[in-house]
């Protein structure tokens, strides 16, 4: 059965996009712990992260250093902060989160909550960053 993340990349799910290119997909989590919160994903269907190969793995990481340097000019924030948890989707996914103080990453903090139209807009100007 599909994940959640594959069904996204095969279209059968909406998200909010904010970069794609041939190997992978970021966009919003619809569950952030911060504005701006990203997801990025391979497209190809792996579970645990480090069962990607490791050429797939570091271009997924530099990917995510570009998608971090745009949510950045858009979210004022200290620094993006990485983590890969891995247990909520099993997708291999990596977690860009806006943080000023270290409890920003914390993923026990309650999540925040956004209207349908802010996703959109901060989508939008997120990927519309050079």
């Amino acid at each position: 059965m599909s994940s959640l993340f594959t069904k996204i990349v095969l279209g059968e799910l909406p998200c909010y996009k904010v970069a794609e290119n041939d190997k992978f997909l970021a966009f919003l989590d619809i569950t952030p712990v911060a504005k701006g919160h990203v997801l990025v994903i391979p497209k190809e269907e792996v579970d645990y992260i480090f069962d990607l190969e490791d050429k797939l793995l570091a271009e997924m990481i530099v990917f995510s250093k570009e998608v971090a340097i745009k949510i950045k000019k858009i979210i004022p924030c200290k620094k993006i902060g990485i983590t890969v948890i891995g247990l909520e989707v099993p997708h291999a996914h990596i977690h860009l989160v806006p943080m000023n103080v270290l409890n920003d990453m914390n993923f026990a903090n309650p999540k925040m909550s956004f209207e349908k139209s802010e996703f959109e807009e901060l989508a939008h100007l997120i990927s519309h960053q050079i």
